[in-house]
């Protein structure tokens, strides 16, 4: 039986864990005969050192080589994610997967990878469950939908069965107020592995550290970004009512932050136009936003995220040029015509 007694003490002496070390420890905390104090203990340690991000990206390898393979290599080089760690419990709303509805309507394949709420009444799943999307279907079902839609969502304990002994462990140490490496795990370990990504992370201390993760994970471009919204206030996203500190990744490895609206030509907002809610409130709130009268902030803010993944898969040159095609997917009916081509899709 694997164990873990070893690395902890190895990680209170405040040592990093190498390769070796990574691989035996996902294979124990993956194992059902390994006790889950030994597992709480273990995370604890590693969490009480601080995560390296060569650990971190160690990690990430070992859950992918454990993930199911939903076989859709052949869209990998050219596919975003655009996914947050949550976590943040600012309560925004559902950013990123209006974000991936506009890229897919303009074109750009985008690899979903998420969950339902668990920091938040409405997780990226919820939401795009509520627009038509299958969340469970199999991953036949969900390659054709890559091919025919634009875009697929890995719903990711359908995809991580390794979790399945796991997540005990990381719900009761987050009854503890425990964080965990697992809580910035999930948005590296996309089973479609996707070039692009455009990460939103829980605290600005985490941008250049999963920066450097994706670097070491071989990401083609990207960008990650925390929102800062006052003192010890933020939201893993970039928005239009922050100050958002940024740092590139992969062939944007040179940009770095601090973005604001103004830089690209938007009009800074408060907050409030970016909360959300419940799965019904989010719902109403996207149904508004598809009409031409969401808050402006929050429209600005989709259309913003939206110019990023243009630009970070390389369809125009500066995020700025982006900003008037996604404005008009947005706003003519394209993204809405996505949503029923969606529900057309799952319906067949």
């Amino acid at each position: 039986m694997p164990e873990l007694n070893d690395l902890i003490t190895k990680l209170q002496a405040r040592q990093e864990l190498d390769g070796l070390d990574i691989a035996r420890a996902a294979e124990a905390l993956a194992a059902e005969a390994v006790p889950a104090e030994e597992k709480m203990a273990f995370l604890v340690a590693l969490a009480a050192k601080g995560e390296s991000a060569r650990e971190i990206a160690a990690f990430a390898r070992e859950f992918r080589q454990r993930a199911i393979d939903p076989e859709v290599s052949e869209f990998s080089a050219e596919a975003i994610d655009i996914v947050g760690t949550g976590g943040d419990h600012s309560g925004g709303f559902n950013i990123s997967s209006m974000v991936v509805l506009v890229l897919a309507s303009l074109g750009v394949k985008v690899m979903k990878h998420g969950n339902r709420g668990i920091t938040s009444a409405c997780g990226s799943a919820d939401l795009l469950a509520g627009l038509g999307y299958q969340i469970d279907a199999d991953p036949a079902t969900l390659r054709q939908g890559l091919r025919e839609l634009g875009y697929c969502f890995f719903f990711a304990p359908a995809y991580h069965p390794t979790f399945k002994h796991i997540v005990p462990v990381r719900k009761a140490l987050a009854a503890q107020g425990q964080r965990t490496v697992f809580n910035i795990l999930g948005p590296t370990i996309n089973p479609g592995q996707p070039a692009h990504v455009v990460l939103g992370v829980f605290a600005e201390a985490w941008v250049p550290r999963m920066a450097e993760v994706l670097d070491l994970l071989g990401t083609k471009a990207g960008l990650v970004a925390h929102g800062v919204i006052g003192e010890g206030q933020g939201i893993d996203e970039i928005t239009t009512a922050t100050l958002n500190q940024v740092k590139g990744v992969g062939r944007l490895r040179h940009v770095a932050g601090p973005w604001l609206a103004s830089d690209f030509g938007l009009t800074p907002t408060g907050f409030d136009h970016l909360k959300g809610g419940t799965v019904a409130e989010n719902l109403a709130i996207a149904e508004a936003v598809l009409n031409g009268r969401g808050p402006s902030g929050l429209v600005d803010t989709i259309l913003l995220n939206a110019a990023i993944g243009l630009w970070s898969v390389g369809r125009v040159d500066a995020v700025a040029a982006g900003l008037p095609l996604a404005r008009e997917a947005l706003l003519d009916g394209s993204v809405r015509n996505k949503i029923s081509d969606t529900r057309a899709f799952f319906a067949r």
